[in-house]
């Protein structure tokens, strides 16, 4: 995965209390916490090379004394987290995630300091191992088979330069790009590994591919509008059945996939004979019920995507790439709106239900 790191494993340990105070029956400090707390402009890749030892320990409590009979808690110990973060066990189970800037979690308790009730003898804190396991990578996904263009689109749209070449899999590692809005605004896109019939049984990079689609905040899926052929061994597909094969793939990995908000863009309208099949594509998009016995039946999605645009773009010409940009741009703008909407409405039926 190159560069590009989405899990790391930390070893997490609350300090020891302080030492009670027998003669006059005085209490030791409490061990101090670790706390993950969730910051923007981090990255996992930040923490592997800050702390490679990847060990944090909180500080010790205070002894109990003569002059200060309760001692003083040690000191905790933060570490700084991207947001989309799931905290893990080491044995897979999920105890915790942080998803807004700020959010808090505790890993690692401090012990107790020595006290009557524990024969004046401190307690140790708390230690494990946890995983962090990074999902939330981008406000958009991109969504398609292998070269059909995915690359070369956030290489147009953005500012990132990702590998291009023309056969199957040139991206192995997810690439992360910005488009820049001229009010300044920022949208991050995410171009991830392609994806290939059967990734859902983790098929190629399967589970990892899915993984990171579930936290993209909405789909842009990039089909070529010539169709596609993975190898001489497997089928050809038009542009129609390779979209209702992402969407199957996506829906068998997870049914929530298939609800996110969705952008369709037809990529290499240059080709001499694109413009008929986009007109067949379009009528076929209308009506995909009627066309549905084209395909095998395993291979018919229980329900099909609602695209919000559909968009022809060349990454060759930069046809329409300004379209999509507007388009990507409305969209986000419009779910953000939403959730803002929902969150009003939420507070205010807390308002109500506290008065």
């Amino acid at each position: 995965y190159g560069n590009f790191i989405d899990d790391l494993r930390l070893y997490v340990r609350g300090g020891t209390g302080g030492m009670g105070y027998p003669r006059l029956g005085g209490e030791g400090g409490r061990g101090g916490d670790v706390w993950f707390v969730a910051r923007e402009r981090t990255t996992l890749k930040n923490i592997k090379d800050r702390y490679p030892q990847k060990r944090f320990v909180a500080g010790t409590g205070a002894n109990s004394s003569v002059r200060a009979l309760k001692g003083e808690k040690g000191k905790d110990c933060e570490v700084h987290v991207p947001l989309g973060i799931s905290v893990l066990c080491d044995d897979g189970k999920q105890i915790g995630e942080l998803n807004a800037a700020g959010e808090r979690f505790l890993a690692a308790r401090g012990g107790l300091g020595g006290s009557l009730a524990t024969n004046f003898v401190p307690c140790k804190g708390q230690r494990r191992i946890v995983r962090l396991d990074l999902k939330l990578i981008a406000d958009v996904g991109l969504v398609g088979f292998p070269n059909a263009g995915k690359s070369s689109l956030l290489s147009k749209i953005s500012h990132a330069k990702p590998e291009i070449a023309n056969y199957a899999f040139t991206t192995i590692q997810p690439e992360l790009g910005k488009i820049m809005y001229a009010d300044y605004k920022q949208i991050s896109v995410a171009d991830l590994p392609g994806l290939i019939e059967g990734a859902h049984a983790n098929k190629g990079m399967g589970h990892k591919f899915l993984k990171h689609v579930e936290r993209t905040k909405q789909l842009l899926l990039v089909v070529d509008i010539s169709g596609f052929q993975l190898s001489i061994k497997t089928q050809f597909r038009t542009a129609f059945e390779t979209v209702l094969l992402l969407t199957k793939e996506l829906e068998l990995y997870k049914e929530e996939l298939v609800t996110k908000p969705a952008l369709l863009a037809i990529n290499k309208m240059d080709l001499p004979c694109a413009k008929d099949n986009l007109n067949e594509l379009m009528k076929q998009l209308q009506n995909p019920q009627d066309f549905l016995h084209l395909l095998q039946e395993e291979m018919i999605p229980v329900s099909t995507l609602e695209f919000k645009d559909i968009i022809p773009i060349s990454t060759y010409t930069g046809e329409g790439i300004e379209e999509l940009k507007a388009c990507i741009r409305k969209s986000v703008d419009e779910e953000a709106e939403q959730e803002n909407e929902e969150y009003r409405k939420k507070q205010l039926l807390l308002l109500q239900t506290s008065e």
